[in-house]
């Protein structure tokens, strides 16, 4: 039997118990309603408790910069972590609701200054919504992306954004990184249940 007698054999099964086939009208099913969190998806757990708990885990604190055609951006970030060794990947997380993150977006191009215990003040100015956070702070441009590099931080990586995915009420931005660097000293900011703190000797 040739492929046509194959055809023909299928299609007339498929009209023998009632499946529709490709001359027949079929209803397809409903996509799915795109949507970034769901009733269904929150767990019974109080907002307060979680970042109560949550706040037990102490991380360091970076500050995410990147340079558009308005200027120099930037914004706090504690939620910043290492990805991948080979390529050289990090990523950080940011609220769907950052006013910031439309000018990271738009540059594709960031800098991630981790700061020095010393720079607790430089921190909070960068986590006030709406304000000049760059007024008075000294920056260059990282080698790369011309991202700004701030002054004085221990530690800074400049990347390109890799990818951008979604968790929940915020974002999960990756980064590929072109060029970064460090100080030879300098402890580290940390951040622990609402408080800063430092390494002790």
């Amino acid at each position: 039997m040739g492929h046509a007698g194959m055809a023909a054999t299928a299609v007339r099964y498929l009209r023998s118990v009632g499946a529709p086939t490709a001359t027949e009208p079929f209803d397809a099913l409903p996509r799915p309603d795109l949507r970034a969190v769901g009733d269904d998806d929150r767990l019974p757990v109080d907002p307060g408790e979680f970042r109560r708990v949550l706040g037990h885990f102490a991380t360091g604190v970076t500050v995410v910069t990147a340079y558009d055609e308005m200027g120099p951006a930037g914004f706090a970030c504690q939620s910043f972590a290492s990805l991948s060794l080979d390529p050289p990947l990090i990523a950080f997380m940011v609220g769907r609701t950052s006013t910031t993150w439309p000018r990271i977006a738009g540059a594709g191009a960031f800098c991630v200054n981790i700061l020095g215990a010393h720079q607790g003040d430089l921190c909070r100015a960068f986590a006030v919504s709406g304000a000049d956070k760059f007024a008075g702070v000294p920056y260059d441009r990282a080698p790369v992306t011309g991202s700004p590099r701030l002054e004085s931080v221990p530690a800074w990586i400049d990347c390109t954004i890799q990818a951008v995915h979604t968790g929940g009420d915020h974002l999960i931005i990756v980064g590929r990184v072109a060029a970064l660097g460090a100080a030879a000293e300098g402890a580290p900011l940390l951040f622990h249940r609402g408080r800063f703190g430092y390494l002790a000797e």
